[in-house]
């Protein structure tokens, strides 16, 4: 566990999960070779609720975590607190009832909805992602839909605005898919261009909502707001 403080702004906080907004730059949870005094989402959690260290799959790494953004990811993600809404969540996830909702700027025109269903694998020899690469391996099935909210052009190039719609949970998913369509996200210093108008030097990517029944049957939604290096560049495009 990092020995250094992180803050990470809380949304909600229930008896059995709290809703946090997950800051760009910040792991989820360390991985293999990473540097222990750099925080995690996961050091957080511990520090502000200790009672989540035996909650979860493998609570020694993972704590309360079903699911997880990219590092350099921004926006809503839920912790569970007990091991009952842990394995309510999971159930949840498993049979695809959790619906996410995120937002992302991407090169060029795209059409005003449409749906990427392509299956995603590791590329051999590498930690990249791919739906076309040969030679893949744990290829899975991937499905995301998107709905586009506006269209802009800077310094000569077209960019579009778009709400995302993740159907499948692969990791890297959403960035690498639209990649294969050859409309990479702005920012993205793996699968996307290095450069940008703006030098943004993270992936516009950002966790909008959440929605999901809860164990009495209500439906449970909840939104993250964008943080100010995405709306900064959103407010220039609409000038």
């Amino acid at each position: 566990m990092s020995q250094n403080a992180i803050t990470i702004p809380v949304i909600l906080e229930e008896d059995d999960f709290v809703v946090l907004n997950k800051p760009a730059g910040v792991l989820v949870h360390a991985t293999q070779g990473h540097d222990v005094r750099v925080p995690t989402v996961v050091d957080f959690i511990l520090k502000k609720y200790p009672e989540v260290r035996f909650v979860g799959d493998d609570p020694e790494t993972r704590p309360g975590i079903v699911h997880r953004l990219d590092k350099d990811t921004s926006g809503v993600l839920v912790v569970a607190r007990t091991k009952e809404f842990f394995l309510h969540l999971k159930q949840l996830f498993q049979k695809s009832m959790v619906r996410k909702t995120y937002c992302a700027l991407i090169w060029g025109r795209v059409p005003l909805e449409g749906v990427i269903n392509m299956p995603i694998g590791l590329k051999s020899g590498s930690v990249k992602r791919s739906g076309r690469a040969k030679n893949m391996k744990m290829i899975k099935e991937a499905v995301t839909e998107y709905a586009t909210i506006s269209r802009f052009t800077r310094d000569g190039d077209d960019f579009s605005f778009v709400r995302v719609f993740p159907k499948t949970g692969r990791t890297h998913q959403i960035r690498v898919h639209f990649l294969e369509i050859h409309h990479p996200i702005v920012g993205d210093q793996l699968y996307g261009k290095k450069k940008n108008p703006w030098d943004l030097e993270r992936q516009f990517l950002h966790a909008e909502s959440i929605e999901f029944p809860m164990p009495d049957g209500r439906r449970f939604r909840i939104e993250a707001e964008m943080p100010e290096d995405l709306k900064n560049i959103l407010e220039t495009m609409e000038k």
